[in-house]
């Protein structure tokens, strides 16, 4: 299936044998202090209200509330917030990849590419590679997880033939980062990942060219996604 990228106004097709080179394009123009603030604020204080939970059950259902408070429930326990970090990794990988089932956004959304909200995830358990990446990613921030050693990864599935997005977790700034994933859903360092061509990442402070060891080159911010803007905007105004 083809997969576009849209940076800066700019659409790379991302198809086939083809991969993405040093995008040229780049400017060094970072995120905006308020958006950095607020996408902070949205990932690391989730408070799912009475009256949010009220909307998604009218929308969808009571198993999707039931998903949504049993994800709220762990991201706000004692016991959760103090593992250590490879546990962590582990809990919220699995509380993903064992509670929604992968569904294309063609037949989700009715669009060629969506990035869901973690709650739009939840509430209809299901969702493409990107929504499982995100929804990893806002939760481990939510739960202690310093941002600057997760990032959203855009590589290229081999086996597949095609554009996929996982979750890094880079331990330091020069460790060979693990995969979070929905395809093999083991934890595995990227070095053993031989089926994943990395291509980018990035997170809400930054957008890098990827590369399997080390954190890579920064290229500048992720506002040149659009649709990470759309989605973190979406987010803020708790439309789900």
């Amino acid at each position: 299936m083809s997969k576009k990228i849209v940076i800066e106004g700019k659409v790379i097709p991302f198809e086939g044998r083809q991969t993405i080179k040093y995008f040229g394009f780049f400017n060094t123009l970072f995120l905006l202090c308020g958006l950095i603030f607020c996408i902070a604020t949205v990932a690391e204080d989730f408070v799912i209200s009475s009256e949010l939970l009220a909307r998604i059950e009218k929308k969808y259902g009571v198993s999707g509330r039931t998903s949504v408070e049993e994800w709220n429930q762990l991201l706000h326990t004692q016991d959760v917030l103090a593992l250590p970090e490879e546990i962590k990794l582990k809990k919220i990988n699995d509380f993903f990849n064992q509670r929604t089932n992968f569904v294309d956004d063609m037949v989700l959304w009715h669009v060629n590419d969506y990035w869901a909200t973690p709650v739009e995830f939840l509430a209809q358990s299901a969702g493409d590679c990107e929504d499982y990446a995100i929804a990893k990613y806002f939760s481990l921030k939510a739960i202690g997880v310093p941002e600057e050693k997760i990032r959203i990864t855009y590589v290229k599935a081999l086996e597949y033939n095609q554009a996929h997005m996982v979750l890094t977790y880079f331990e330091s700034p020069r460790a060979v980062p693990v995969v979070l994933d929905n395809i093999n859903p083991q934890i595995k360092p990227a070095t053993e990942r031989k089926d994943l061509l990395p291509v980018y990442s990035f997170n809400g402070s930054g957008l890098w060219i990827a590369k399997a060891k080390g954190d890579g080159q920064r290229v500048g911010g992720a506002e040149r996604l659009s649709l990470w803007t759309d989605l973190t905007q979406r987010m803020m105004k708790s439309d789900f």
